[in-house]
């Protein structure tokens, strides 16, 4: 099984995204924010990273830039409900800079599990 950082400043959704890796039998950790994941991704580096767009400190797509200039095969998924700014679609532009794919919130469990498995294989 793969090892898996999830990063978003949403408790209750980024503790679903670990409870649900972990009982795939993944290796998932947590972060707050891009800067605590770039972190603990630095410290423990992961097959695949989970990011959300919109957080405080540092976003995601500065996180992406910054996860694609250090591991350039690194596996990402970006995923994002839009918050205060839902009108804003950026999911593309996570693509263009990088993410292998996208999901918008709210998500089910089989729809995360099966864009882990898809990146994973990929």
């Amino acid at each position: 099984m793969a090892s898996v950082l999830i990063i978003d400043d949403d408790d209750v959704a980024r503790a679903v995204l670990l409870r649900t890796l972990a009982m795939a039998g993944h290796e998932a950790v947590g972060a707050r924010d891009g800067v605590e994941g770039m972190g603990r991704f630095h410290a423990h580096p992961a097959d695949l990273v989970i990011t959300d767009i919109f957080m405080p400190n540092q976003e995601g797509l500065a996180t992406i830039m910054q996860l694609r200039r250090s591991a350039p095969a690194l596996k990402i998924i970006a995923i994002s409900g839009g918050g205060a700014r839902a009108s804003l679609d950026v999911l593309p532009v996570a693509e263009a800079l990088g993410a292998h794919r996208t999901l918008r919130k709210p998500f089910t469990p089989a729809e995360v599990m099966e864009a882990v498995r898809t990146v994973l294989e990929g």
